[in-house]
């Protein structure tokens, strides 16, 4: 069985920030666009008063206020910095390693031993707190999309979530909307809960060939994996490329020109 391990650095651009403010632990943080227009990443107390992703400034800058928000400006040079020192971290400690975003990886655990996982994952976990300071979670399953589901757990206990288990892998997919699945978006979100189909469970269960009609081939392949098959493996960097091309999708909804010129001008700098 595969074992495919995603690796999420936990409010990414927060947690950079209180490396060098430890005195913010445990704090509310939100960190705002280049022009300090809107919050671009906030830490779970932020997140806990209310602040939304994407909301602007002036907004809700009175509770800010009123509450004693930290606010920081973005550094994306500084970010990026941190995204690299993480990644090779990890690549000294798993060769094979697909770099998704500037805050997530997937890693191909497969010679891991079932009973080791934990262990191994929580030793990643050690290793990057100690040496760069961040906290991160790791969800691990057979898949990419069932990996994703993995972390999303693994957010919600003690950071690390490992399902490899048909049994287990259902109980976890029944407790998870299906807005939350990697690669739901909105209208299909919307057509999928005017179908009756709430959760990942009833999404994989849903019959292929009327998910290919409604959904296209993007849709089937989500199921798949769903379904413990494998449709998307893990890109590996080549040293030697016939085609220069780098294509990643955000992890969130990108809210401002700044963070997608940084985004653009950090994949051509990989591509080349």
């Amino acid at each position: 069985m595969r074992k495919i391990a995603l690796i999420d650095i936990n409010n990414f651009y927060v947690s950079c920030e209180r490396v060098f403010r430890p005195d913010l632990q445990n704090k509310p943080v939100v960190v705002l666009s280049n022009n300090d227009g809107c919050a671009i990443a906030r830490s779970n107390e932020a997140k806990n008063l209310g602040i939304k992703m994407g909301e602007p400034y002036f907004k809700f800058k009175e509770i800010a206020q009123k509450f004693n928000i930290a606010i920081f400006s973005s550094n994306y040079t500084l970010y990026q910095d941190f995204s690299n020192r993480i990644m090779a971290l990890l690549k000294s400690q798993i060769p094979m390693i697909e770099v998704y975003s500037i805050d997530e990886a997937f890693l191909d655990l497969t010679d891991v031993p079932e009973e080791g996982l934990i262990p191994f994952c929580q030793y990643l976990k050690d290793q990057v707190r100690q040496y760069l300071g961040t906290p991160i979670s790791i969800g691990v399953s057979s898949t990419k999309t069932l990996a994703k589901v993995a972390n999303h757990f693994a957010k919600k206990s003690e950071g690390v979530f490992v399902l490899l288990h048909e049994k287990e892998i259902n109980t976890f997919l029944s407790r998870l909307p299906v807005s939350e699945i990697w690669g739901i978006g909105r209208n299909h979100t919307k057509y999928l809960l005017a179908q009756g189909i709430n959760t990942a469970l009833k999404l994989k269960e849903a019959p292929p060939k009327w998910i290919r009609q409604k959904m296209s081939v993007v849709g089937e392949r989500i199921v798949t994996e769903l379904n413990g098959r494998i449709s998307y493996e893990l890109e590996e960097e080549s040293d030697s490329k016939k085609m220069i091309t780098v294509s990643r999708s955000f992890p969130k909804d990108v809210t401002s020109y700044e963070e997608l010129e940084f985004a653009i001008c950090s994949f051509i700098e990989r591509a080349v």
